[in-house]
């Protein structure tokens, strides 16, 4: 049975690249991103009320932040102004702040675009900032990089953020038809068909990025002869070698992912953290760094608990030295899903920050002599040692009573053992000892 053929294309010569010949020209055209654009939404009503703001557009690659930058700028009759952080410095700012002063004096406003904000550094932001404050240029900028880290507050605090989603399955279904049908910029009259599901995997490789898609179809057409149909041989051969993970390694999409990772091991999932483990290593991830958050892992969430998930992790990290990719990676699962379905406890973590903050909140009291070693004649004629209860000569093994903090301090409990797992009986052993020293202070 003849698969139903979705998309049927009509011809054009250009040697511009698929998806800048499909850039939109309207926001009509502009499919997606309908949480700014659409109706009753932000960026919506400020075209309708002719009043665009300066702004920061934030998303992954691929999601129309250039292209909306214009639309938006062309919505309101502004006048455009594009620069790349990547190829301008302070100078070309400054000229085209004077371009835009120009156009003020005739009545005419000014859009500023700065694709790749975040590579400007901290000084060369600071250059926008006294005409952002007085309205001499609309500022828009674009990052894929989370603004709250790679943007200066001060220039912050003057724009409005608009967060940018990869495209869904419906608009990029709309991309890809319109790229197809077009006459004019699509693929033109080759007369090509592309099956539903050679359509279908081009959609899943694309991974929410519209370029990426475009870049794939457009590739997978060059290899198609005229007048034939796109086959499943050449949209997977081009599926392959377009990378289908989406993954940065280091900006805002890697730390999303392993914090995923993290919460899923601490919520005791061990498919959920199996999906992000292969997440993170299709996109490219270091698996040693995966093996040191593990450690992490292991004293944040489970420490006292199972004291063998950190000998587990250690474990992990040590055999993927050893072996290598791909088969250490199984070592790291197996740690994974052992953290994951093991106790957990965050009593460790709790204990050591109270421990930290209480010792920046008191002074640097001095070590009581009686915890002093004394090594020397002189030190033991100052009192070092003195007085001191070696435990292991007590009933118990316990020096009940005794007072380990500075003198100063009274005696505070950060560490509380739950209910769970080795901890349930350290807590059952603390609360023997307490009550030992309870008894001791009764009888003095």
């Amino acid at each position: 049975m003849q698969q139903k053929e979705l998309y049927q294309t009509a011809e054009t010569d250009s040697a511009t690249p698929l998806a800048a010949r499909m850039r939109p020209t309207s926001l009509a055209e502009f499919s997606g991103q309908t949480h700014l654009i659409g109706d009753n939404k932000p960026l919506r009503a400020c075209i309708e009320q002719n009043q665009l703001h300066s702004m920061i557009l934030w998303g992954p690659p691929g999601t129309g932040k250039t292209t909306l930058a214009k639309l938006l700028s062309d919505a309101i009759g502004a006048d455009w102004i594009s620069l790349s952080a990547v190829l301008s410095g302070v100078k070309e700012v400054r000229q085209a702040i004077e371009q835009a002063d120009l156009a003020r004096s005739s009545g005419r406003r000014t859009v500023l675009f700065i694709d790749e904000v975040h590579r400007f550094n901290k000084a060369q932001q600071d250059a926008f900032l006294p005409h952002v404050e007085k309205g001499r240029v609309i500022f828009i900028g674009a990052t894929t990089e989370n603004p709250s880290f790679e943007v200066n507050g001060a220039l912050l605090s003057r724009v409005r953020v608009y967060v940018l989603k990869p495209f869904d399955e419906e608009a990029l279904t709309q991309i890809l038809t319109r790229a197809m049908s077009d006459t004019k910029k699509g693929l033109g009259r080759r007369r090509q068909t592309l099956p539903k599901s050679q359509a279908d995997t081009l959609l899943r490789a694309a991974q929410g990025d519209a370029r990426r898609l475009l870049n794939l179809l457009d590739l997978a057409s060059q290899l198609t002869e005229e007048g034939a149909a796109i086959d499943a041989v050449t949209v997977s051969q081009v599926c392959s070698q377009g990378g289908a993970t989406r993954f940065d390694k280091q900006g805002d999409l890697f730390y999303q992912q392993i914090s995923a990772l993290h919460k899923a091991v601490r919520g005791s999932s061990p498919d959920a953290a199996l999906y992000w483990l292969c997440r993170m290593l299709e996109g490219g991830c270091d698996p040693l760094y995966i093996a040191q958050r593990l450690l992490r892992m292991a004293s944040e969430d489970i420490g006292t608990a199972d004291p063998r998930a950190l000998r587990m992790a250690l474990d992990a990290w040590d055999t993927f030295q050893r072996l290598g990719s791909p088969e250490g990676e199984l070592a790291i699962a197996q740690a994974i899903i052992y953290l994951s379905v093991t106790a957990k406890s965050d009593a460790v973590y709790s204990a050591f920050g109270l421990a930290q903050k209480h010792v920046k909140d008191t002074p640097d009291y001095a070590v009581p002599l009686r915890f002093r070693n004394a090594p020397t004649s002189l030190m033991q004629n100052l009192g070092y040692g003195k007085d001191y209860r070696y435990a292991h000569d007590e009933a118990e093994g316990y020096a009940a009573g005794e007072h380990y903090f500075p003198d100063e301090l009274e005696i505070t409990q950060y560490y509380e053992p739950l209910e769970r797992g080795l901890e349930r009986k350290i807590r059952a052993r603390l609360a023997a000892l307490r009550e030992l020293d309870s008894e001791e202070k009764n009888r003095d």
